[in-house]
């Protein structure tokens, strides 16, 4: 049967949208003539608004039952749930067509989270468990990693304002969604006392105090904590020649320009399945394994839960040589 319209569904976050990017690119390619909608929330509108696989892009500011009728009068054939929670039940209810749901391992996650149980997850990156949500439609890996599309006018022409960067630089991420995922203070300080190359700071509003205190230290950084949107940020990566940051968006998006990574890994671990996808060769993962408390959350805290912060603070950043 020729399908007509793929609904695909992922909510939030950046770095979760990114790494739907894969299975957006090879459904359009593979199943001819579907046209590949895809639902998230407004705010993360930029990640996918230049994506030339997706036909239309639906988005909700609150809750997706402001899109139940716009998304019903569609008339979608198959319904692809890369989310997988109550919204996504209720939406795949009211649209009332066949689909397919991601396994996000939850009952795996909380045997590692809460008895270490590390072995018990699947050797499996999500990009790949992705994959298998749609394999039923005949959809395969390409091989091809991840997506990202910047807009010309989001191009941000680094060396024109910044003479010193006409060479290599390092883009440092300082933000996160959760402080329990942060590279700390301290140990951004050793990294750009330690650089050879120069560093641009990256980061949203809120980390414009990190920043601030970072300068101080070091007055030849250069700070855009504030100054830029999601994709001039992610324009800043492309030129860039290392990108160091913790399990962040931008990291899957600096995997999407095949960068050379440097991943620093607090309180989640790379074994969830969120590491680099498809890792350049020279990709550095930093962490501290062994620790009786890691992982103690699948997504973060806004405090360490035992006071020490050992999986951030113990990390040895003195051996990059960049």
């Amino acid at each position: 049967m020729q399908l007509k319209k793929i609904l695909i569904v992922r909510f939030s976050s950046i770095g979760d949208i990114v790494l739907t990017t894969p299975v957006i690119r090879c459904a359009k390619a593979q199943l001819k003539g579907t046209e590949i909608h895809f639902v998230t929330k407004e705010v993360f509108k930029s990640v996918l608004i230049h994506n030339p696989n997706i036909d239309k892009l639906h988005t909700f500011k609150e809750d997706v039952s402001e899109l139940y009728d716009q998304l019903k009068a569609e008339k979608f054939d198959i319904v692809i749930d890369l989310h997988k929670n109550l919204r996504s039940l209720r939406l795949k209810q009211k649209l009332g067509v066949k689909s397919y749901s991601f396994n996000k391992i939850n009952l795996q996650k909380f045997l590692a989270v809460n008895f270490k149980l590390i072995n018990k997850l699947p050797s499996k990156h999500i990009v790949d468990r992705y994959f298998e949500t749609i394999s039923p439609l005949g959809v395969v890996n390409d091989g091809k990693g991840l997506d990202h599309f910047i807009a010309e006018n989001d191009k941000v022409k680094i060396q024109e304002f910044v003479p010193a960067l006409q060479n290599k630089f390092i883009a440092l991420v300082v933000g996160g969604s959760y402080y329990t995922k942060r590279i700390p203070l301290n140990k951004l300080a050793q990294i750009c006392e330690t650089a050879v190359l120069p560093i641009v700071i990256l980061g949203g509003k809120e980390d414009k105090a990190v920043a601030h205190e970072l300068q101080k230290q070091f007055p030849q950084i250069i700070n855009t904590c504030g100054q830029y949107s999601i994709n001039q940020s992610a324009s800043i990566i492309e030129q860039a020649e290392w990108v160091i940051t913790s399990d962040t968006g931008l990291m899957h998006i600096a995997s999407a320009f095949n960068k050379k990574i440097i991943s620093i890994w607090g309180n989640t671990i790379p074994e969830f399945g969120m590491g680099p996808y498809m890792p350049n060769p020279e990709n550095k993962i930093l962490e501290v394994k062994g620790l009786s408390c890691r992982p103690c959350s699948k997504l973060g805290y806004k405090k360490c839960p035992l006071g020490h912060f050992k999986c951030m603070n113990e990390i040895d950043v003195t051996c990059l040589e960049i």
